[in-house]
């Protein structure tokens, strides 16, 4: 099909027919032909998402990563329908020996060959493969071969061999680095031999080489993009539960945080400290971290609320981080964002660190408030020394954060702070306010109370 005003192509049919008036869409099915119109469903290039289509390139590997029901299983399913399938039934295809890799037999079989977006639910009836239960594989009509495989058993790996392969959830297999490993030297067979992986991303040492490799590519979207195919229910419940959290930006964005060695927050341990809702807080701070120089190319601001519960021996405290309203902008824009965040929250008082900037930042925030409450504070140690005890209220259960917060970025920069200090990219803007909100809140109170008094004479 040509691409024109009126007609879509292979690669963009279902984007046209989303946006075509009634009218186009009849006149285009209209003058489709009786075999066209039977193939149409059939036709995966023409309702396909954007990454669920392969790149272009001698890639070996293509990674398509995304969030849950992102509608990765049936890019992986679709692919190996094209690998296998010849222009009529019975004609041969690129590929004739292919490999199914999942975390188990029964994901393989119950996900990638009999599952709903999986191989037997995409091919239509007269290329449909036979499922031969007793040797684990699927034939078909045109002589093709897949054998399944189980990521727990990576030595079944060692002797067959293929000219393709699909991975499926290769981030949370057991044995991961052994079954890719195995099935990298089993890929061996045709002119060039070819990988899909489709997986949700996690911080595993396999992925992120597989990554890294420059033949490797990616897609990648977010479990919002393929919503026309989800539950309503289903998007508003994880979204309400999820979204803005660390978990959220893995599970539902599908992004790949890396949880660097040695810091020291964690991923898991994070999601542990999550409420859906505060108790009732004694105080509440906003911290700033200002960027003292304003534009585009400028650090973002740290911006973030925290409020304690401070009844109680001062050993018993506990604080729940309420939100990050972190803003990159000019100085008057995070004065106006941190007055705004005091406001929405009753916060009792605004705090600055006032290394770089001075006097300027107490100026700048008196400009949009001259009676806001403002407390200066300057750094006397580096951001490692001044997170790690912040660090241990976590590890003691005293710090929650608030599921609704928006913290997910937060979360990001908390879990590349390490002892050696920050292991990301630009300035660690949001864990900074974080760590200028608890001290405030928490430790130094913490640190007047265990201070020796000394009697007068």
């Amino acid at each position: 099909m040509r691409s024109t005003s009126t007609q879509p192509d292979l690669r963009s049919g279902a984007a046209w027919l989303a946006s075509a008036t009634p009218e186009d869409v009849d006149a285009f099915l209209d003058g489709l032909e009786d075999n066209a119109l039977l193939a149409l469903p059939w036709m995966f290039e023409f309702w396909a998402l954007p990454h669920q289509l392969p790149p272009n390139g001698a890639w070996k590997s293509w990674v398509i990563m995304g969030g849950r029901g992102a509608g990765k299983t049936r890019a992986g399913a679709e692919w190996m329908r094209a690998q296998v399938e010849g222009a009529c039934p019975l004609d041969p295809g690129r590929a004739h020996r292919v490999a199914l890799v999942g975390e188990t037999f029964d994901q393989v079989r119950d996900v990638m060959i009999f599952g709903d977006s999986g191989i037997m639910a995409c091919s239509p009836p007269d290329r449909r493969p036979e499922w031969e239960a007793t040797r684990r594989r699927l034939v078909w009509p045109n002589g093709a071969t897949a054998q399944a495989f189980s990521a727990h058993e990576p030595e079944a790996l060692r002797g067959p061999q293929f000219d393709a392969a699909w991975a499926d959830e290769l981030a949370k297999w057991k044995k991961a680095e052994e079954t890719w490993d195995m099935l990298q030297f089993a890929l061996r067979l045709g002119d060039h031999p070819q990988q899909v992986v489709t997986t949700t991303p996690r911080n595993v040492g396999v992925l992120k080489a597989i990554l890294n490799n420059p033949s490797t590519v990616v897609t990648h979207a977010p479990t919002e993009a393929n919503r026309a195919y989800l539950a309503s229910s289903f998007l508003e419940e994880v979204q309400a539960r999820y979204a803005g959290t660390r978990l959220g930006r893995q599970e539902l964005e599908g992004v790949l945080l890396d949880d660097v060695e040695g810091a020291l927050w964690t991923t898991s341990g994070l999601e542990g400290a999550r409420i859906a809702s505060a108790p009732e807080l004694d105080r509440i701070v906003v911290a700033l971290d200002p960027s003292v120089t304003g534009g585009s190319a400028s650090d973002e601001c740290g911006i973030v609320v925290v409020g304690a519960v401070t009844r109680g021996p001062v050993q018993d405290w506990r604080a729940v981080v309420l939100e990050d309203c972190s803003v990159q902008g000019k100085p008057t824009d995070w004065a106006r964002a941190a007055i705004r965040a005091m406001e929405k929250y009753g916060a009792e008082r605004l705090v600055a660190e006032v290394n770089q900037g001075g006097d300027m930042v107490e100026s700048v925030i008196r400009q949009i408030d001259p009676l806001v409450p403002f407390k200066a504070l300057r750094a006397a140690r580096g951001k490692a020394a001044r997170a790690e005890p912040v660090a241990a209220l976590y590890e003691q259960g005293r710090v929650r954060h608030l599921r609704s917060g928006h913290l997910g970025a937060l979360e990001d920069q908390m879990c590349r702070m390490t002892t050696r200090g920050y292991e990301g990219r630009g300035s660690p803007d949001r864990v900074d306010a974080l760590v200028w909100a608890l001290t405030e809140l928490i430790i130094e109170p913490s640190a007047h109370w265990r201070r020796p008094r000394v009697r007068g004479l």
